[in-house]
């Protein structure tokens, strides 16, 4: 069960880097293809189909069906990412935009620059966009394996980055490389648009239609006014809010279950499945729904449609002394880290470190060079700009540029590994303070703590004496606290009454414990009977450990206890907290997996992070 709860939020790097290594397939298996005469690479994708809905039609070569058509969900993947990490990680914090995004800014327009700068008053100038944009899939799926144990705000400030790239490039995509644009199209798309974000008021059942049918109009509305229609899914995907479930909705969800299960028929298991799937936002589940798609099906379909390129003497030749080849390579292996790390050095410094980075000056490095791999983009650009041999020395580049790319971030991530380790610490986490989620802070005199006051790592978990769950990560609690003795531990109550019904009488019946000095011997008794919670069960606890249990008793039958629960309940209430077991590391949700070895690598950085702020304060 552990395992199957973890694997949602696994997903987004466990794809990412399978998802490299199919992409990379796809690009290996495209060129074989394309070198083989006798199979017809060219062909095969030049052949058009026409889909046609009443009186409405679309006749497309293969080729552009996958880059215009199946590359819509690749770009709104990206945009339910980006609206993620705005909603509800460091992003949310306006301030912490700011500089990822004149980073992202930099890393294109001077990529643009040194590309012109080669191909200046040549043919190959107009295909400047293709030297721009970072591939967000290809990269972040390079980035897992080049830096697997980097933290993960480096993974989110890498996003961010790569978010303004896709963005700003299919904004030039739209302005630069369309067709000539009709209007009535264009409004038909404008007012599709309007309607979806209007759609958002619509009954629970009625949005998930709306949405889809909605950006379906504006794609189509786009590739009628000659616009490059993936522009629709980064729209739709960034208009897609994203919230944590609330409590009062988990538990609504619980009742309508339970009528189902009271009486099992269609119109209570609907009701029970729009209650269920109500709770979470739209974007986690189109998240969750198209993750695996986009990472191993279209993104590998995108490079086995554009990455075949017949590659002979000749072409090699001509690509190493082309323009185009040089410009595109030079702009994203050269380009995008210095870019990167200037802008966000200039940042912090102009800014008086308002706009510090959130990760160490090392790290924004290699976040710079794995920006340099711009496949995905590169090539939907270069298919607009070019034709013919520059357009196959364009793929050169970009292939050459990717490649050069991911050799550029391992260098520098071994480069920061080699260094001593108060020096690596600064490099990979930066100055920089980190967001608190954690609402209540811990209060040594009324919290339940275990470990030494003060710690260089404080975990808080709020768990519920009955959920499954909460005890199979008890024992790692003591494995945390016995392989690190600087950690604190701190327990508060989350009872689940509508699932868990002596949730909350066993944590009343805790508190009666600590009142007589007992609490964390009763805390380990609880979770090792969560079948034993009546109250008789909770006595008998109370005489194993020696309490006065007529004292017990009448707490437990007074209720005496209750508001000392509630206090914990709308601290995480208002931590955003709706389940069991939640973990905050040193402020910071944990919304990993929590299995020893997770666990222990966040402590490990949390640590890590308290070290290098003692070293700048000293």
């Amino acid at each position: 069960m552990s395992d199957r709860v973890a694997v949602p939020r696994r997903a987004f790097l466990r794809t990412g880097s399978a998802g490299a290594a199919i992409l990379t397939a796809a690009v290996a298996l495209a060129l074989i293809w394309a070198n083989l005469p006798a199979l017809n690479y060219e062909q095969v994708w030049s052949w058009v189909c026409t889909v046609q809905v009443g009186p409405w039609s679309a006749s497309l070569d293969l080729r552009t069906w996958v880059n215009s058509g199946l590359m819509t969900l690749f770009f709104l993947v990206v945009g339910l990412e980006a609206r993620r990490e705005f909603d509800l990680g460091d992003l949310r914090e306006r301030r912490r935009l700011i500089l990822p995004v004149l980073a992202g800014a930099a890393g294109m327009v001077v990529p643009v620059l040194i590309y012109l700068a080669v191909n200046h008053g040549g043919s190959g100038a107009h295909g400047w966009g293709a030297a721009m944009s970072t591939d967000t899939a290809l990269a972040l799926g390079a980035f897992s394996l080049v830096a697997a144990r980097a933290p993960e705000r480096i993974r989110t400030f890498v996003l961010t980055v790569f978010v303004v790239d896709d963005l700003v490039a299919l904004i030039v995509i739209a302005l630069v490389y369309s067709q000539q644009i009709t209007v009535p199209g264009l409004v038909v798309a404008g007012v599709a648009f309007a309607c979806l974000l209007a759609a958002r008021r619509l009954p629970q059942r009625l949005r998930g239609w709306a949405f889809t049918g909605l950006t379906l109009v504006t794609w189509a509305g786009l590739l009628s006014a000659g616009i490059e229609p993936v522009v629709a899914g980064l729209a739709a995907g960034l208009a897609t809010s994203a919230y944590t479930p609330k409590r009062l909705e988990l538990e609504e969800a619980t009742r309508l279950v339970r009528l189902f299960r009271e009486q099992p028929s269609a119109e209570l298991a609907v009701s029970a499945t729009r209650g269920l799937a109500g709770t979470l936002s739209a974007n986690a589940r189109l998240r969750h729904t198209l993750h695996a798609v986009t990472n191993y099906l279209i993104v590998p379909m995108f490079a086995l449609a554009n990455a075949g390129i017949v590659i002979d003497g000749e072409l090699l030749h001509e690509a190493a002394r082309s323009p185009v080849t040089i410009g595109i390579v030079l702009a994203y292996v050269v380009g995008k880290p210095v870019a990167v790390f200037v802008a966000s050095w200039l940042a912090d410094r102009l800014s008086g470190g308002l706009l510090r980075p959130s990760i160490g000056a090392g790290a924004v490095l290699e976040s710079g060079a794995i920006a340099g791999i711009g496949f995905t983009v590169s090539l939907l650009i270069a298919n607009l700009a070019f034709t013919g041999t520059t357009l196959d020395e364009a793929k050169v580049g970009t292939l050459v540029a990717a490649l050069g790319a991911a050799l550029l971030s391992f260098a520098v991530y071994r480069v920061i590994e080699a260094l001593p380790a108060d020096t690596r610490l600064r490099a990979m986490l930066g100055t920089a303070a980190r967001h608190v989620d954690l609402a209540e802070p811990v209060e040594t005199g009324l919290d339940h703590t275990q470990g030494p006051v003060p710690a260089a790592v404080t975990v808080v978990e709020y768990g519920d004496f009955e959920c499954l769950l909460t005890s199979m990560v008890g024992p790692t609690s003591e494995e945390l606290l016995g392989e690190n003795p600087d950690v604190r531990y701190v327990w508060r109550h989350l009872p689940l009454p509508d699932i868990h019904p002596h949730a909350q009488r066993a944590a009343e019946a805790a508190e009666a414990a600590a009142d007589q000095g007992a609490f964390w011997r009763m805390h380990g008794l609880l979770l090792a009977h969560q079948d034993r919670l009546a109250v008789d069960d909770l006595v008998r606890y109370a005489e194993q450990l020696g309490l006065d249990t007529d004292r017990f008793r009448d707490d437990l039958a007074r209720h005496r206890h209750a508001d000392r629960v509630a206090r914990d309940i709308v601290s995480a209430d208002r931590s955003g907290v709706s389940g069991t077991p939640t973990f905050f590391v040193n402020g910071q949700r944990h919304d990993g997996p929590h299995d020893f070895a997770t666990l222990n690598r966040v402590i490990a950085e949390a640590r890590a992070q308290a070290s290098v702020s003692v070293l700048v304060t000293t």
